[in-house]
């Protein structure tokens, strides 16, 4: 450029500068660019809004593990979208994070999942090698997801591969320590407490000069779990989350009361195979990676063969470490997925509750994955980031999608189970294998025992619909006269015996008549399985004895529905579901105790509600 030209310019600069200072020139022409809110949430700033002025970058944050094992303290890699005006206004602005071991691709198929075709108890069959993932090394921007949202409302954007992902050093642990302390790394870089690199293995720094410090949190499914892994640590900084259907004990997304079960549409898959799925790392530190963690520290503890709880476990199992917590929570959630199955959120909204945290819950009627409106996320962070006093706090805490209403159109309640919610017990009455009884009294008279035979040929959707089968026992109440809302988490206290020294059980509640089109309903209210070898502890299974009867209980999937007049609710006592248990040889039988089998169901109401449903006495 000509020399005479930019001393012009630089002048012309300095004399606007001059001019706003004494008032000659129009305050807006000198006026900040700075975030917007109105009516609590921030807004879209002409400013902030077009790509071009965006600033992005990318650096490796120094974290304090080394779980790899190569003497060094592993990098994680992280980029940044944030508004020019951090640079050129000297804007501090809020964060909002996402981190995922997906960014950087996952193995493709099936093949290399577990076999579920083998007898209970019994070592399976040799699991396949999975596909390699082809490493991308190309660094720079990891991610665009949330950056069109945030950024144009004043907020940076940042995202980070999770370790041994991409080209993040380190081990994948799925679940393990250095999940909670990478993104905690991050956190601390965005408040000047940690160090960021601009090359993996270099000593120039980046500074995060431009943050406020405060951090927002949030994700879809694993991208979901890990933010509450941050929070564990009790990171300052991170203010808020928001993550969408996560995995908040990986005990319980692989096991079920002791129960080896498998993620819905993912038959197979143990913890394992997830690691092969994620490990897209740097394949000169695979090998070892691979030893270390999938080889000795999984094959040791996962355990396929009794499905016990142990150490390894309970290391994955956030619910467990809730007191560090601090970050105000909005925790999202479909009643209807059975990959991470409700309770995940449920027991992590239900924890920060009892501690005092701020937390709300937003449920709907659909599967895997579902944030809450864009409003609501808005609101959260606006005020937990930016401060914004828009009441979010005093808002109820419990929002419930409806049965046919949009998911953007939320039905507020105080609470989650709705505080009207009282648990009913429910007794059966016989003739199980075609439709026995779920009623509000007890029989009159003892009833015995009825069986079932167990068959994994026979889809459950097929047994609920069958008028009469051998296969599974189905008890169910009158045709419902009144709408009747469930809220909660349903419980089956059952006495029973099995043929065999092992046997899966399963339970399904159910909407009848079954509805193949779904017009009616899902048809599907919950589920819940369990290990009867687990009767008396979760830590340690025990042989079951040939003809013995065992008595435990154990907790279905929560829920929030309406079950509409017309329709019956069954409840499906089997052994093996198909889409989600172990495949034993058909032939194991099982008796249950019909007198000694309760079933608590959640009603909103309590006993005078479901009474009234079904036309009969309390």
């Amino acid at each position: 450029m000509n020399h005479t030209v930019l001393l012009h310019r630089t002048l012309f600069t300095v004399a606007l500068g001059l001019l706003a200072q004494t008032g000659s020139l129009p305050a807006q022409a000198a006026k900040p660019t700075v975030p917007v809110f109105q009516d609590g949430m921030a807004q879209v700033v002409d400013g902030f809004k077009n790509p071009k002025d965006w600033i992005q970058h990318h650096l490796w944050v120094e974290t304090e593990f080394d779980s790899d094992g190569d003497g060094k303290l592993d990098r994680v890699h992280v980029d940044v979208t944030r508004p020019g005006q951090t640079d050129s206004e000297g804007l501090k602005v809020a964060v909002v994070y996402e981190t995922s071991p997906y960014f950087s691709g996952v193995a493709s198929g099936n093949r290399f999942f577990w076999d579920p075709n083998h007898e209970l108890g019994a070592k399976p069959p040799k699991r396949k090698a999975a596909p390699n993932i082809r490493f991308q090394n190309r660094p720079g921007m990891i991610s665009r997801s949330l950056i069109r949202a945030w950024v144009p409302r004043g907020f940076a954007v940042v995202h980070s591969a999770s370790p041994g992902t991409g080209l993040s050093q380190g081990c994948p642990t799925v679940g393990g320590e250095n999940e909670e302390l990478a993104p905690k790394a991050v956190i601390d870089w965005l408040n000047g407490r940690a160090k960021g690199f601009t090359t993996p293995d270099g000593n120039k720094t980046v500074e995060a000069y431009w943050a406020t410090g405060k951090v927002g949190m949030t994700g879809t499914s694993y991208n979901g779990t890990l933010p509450i892994a941050a929070a564990t640590t009790g990171v300052d900084g991170l203010e808020a989350i928001i993550p969408d259907a996560p995995n908040t004990s990986y005990y319980h997304y692989y096991r079920s009361h002791g129960l080896v079960r498998h993620p819905g549409g993912y038959m197979g898959e143990d913890i394992d195979v997830l690691y092969d799925f994620i490990n897209s790392g740097n394949p000169r530190m695979r090998k070892s990676c691979n030893k270390t963690v999938r080889d000795e520290l999984m094959a040791d503890n996962q355990d396929r063969l009794t499905g016990d709880y142990n150490a390894f476990w309970h290391s994955r199992n956030y619910r467990e470490r809730l007191d560090k917590v601090r970050a105000a929570t909005l925790i999202s959630h479909g009643f209807n997925d059975w990959n991470v199955m409700p309770n995940h959120s449920v027991s992590i909204y239900q924890g920060l509750k009892e501690r005092g945290v701020p937390v709300m819950a937003y449920f709907h009627q659909g599967g895997h994955g579902g944030p809450p409106p864009f409003d609501m996320m808005n609101r959260w962070f606006s005020r937990y980031l930016y401060g914004v006093e828009n009441q979010v706090e005093e808002m109820p805490r419990a929002w419930v999608v409806r049965e046919g209403d949009p998911r953007s159109k939320p039905t507020s309640y105080a609470e989650y189970p709705h505080p009207d919610s009282e648990q009913v017990t429910l007794h059966l009455q016989a003739g199980g294998q075609a439709w026995g009884g779920l009623t509000l009294r007890a029989a009159d008279q003892e009833q015995g025992v009825e069986t079932l035979i167990d068959n994994v040929e026979q889809k459950g959707s097929k047994l609920a619909d069958a008028q009469k089968s051998k296969h599974r026992l189905l008890y169910v109440t009158k045709k419902l006269q009144w709408p009747l809302h469930l809220s909660g988490t349903p419980r089956l206290r059952i006495r029973m015996a099995s043929s065999r020294s092992a046997a899966n059980l399963s339970v399904w509640l159910v909407s009848l008549p079954w509805d193949e089109t779904g017009v009616i309903n899902d048809n599907i209210i919950t589920r819940g399985w369990a290990d009867p070898q687990n009767h008396a502890s979760l830590e340690e299974s025990q042989p079951l004895k040939k003809g013995q009867f065992v008595e435990f209980s154990f907790e279905l999937q929560p829920d929030d529905q309406v079950i509409p007049v017309g329709q019956h609710i069954g409840l499906m006592i089997f052994s093996s579901d198909r889409d989600f248990t172990l495949w034993p040889k058909p032939g194991t039988k099982l008796s249950i105790d019909l007198d000694a089998t309760q079933f608590e169901l959640p009603v909103v109401g309590g006993a005078e509600a479901m009474a009234l449903a079904v036309g009969a006495e309390k």
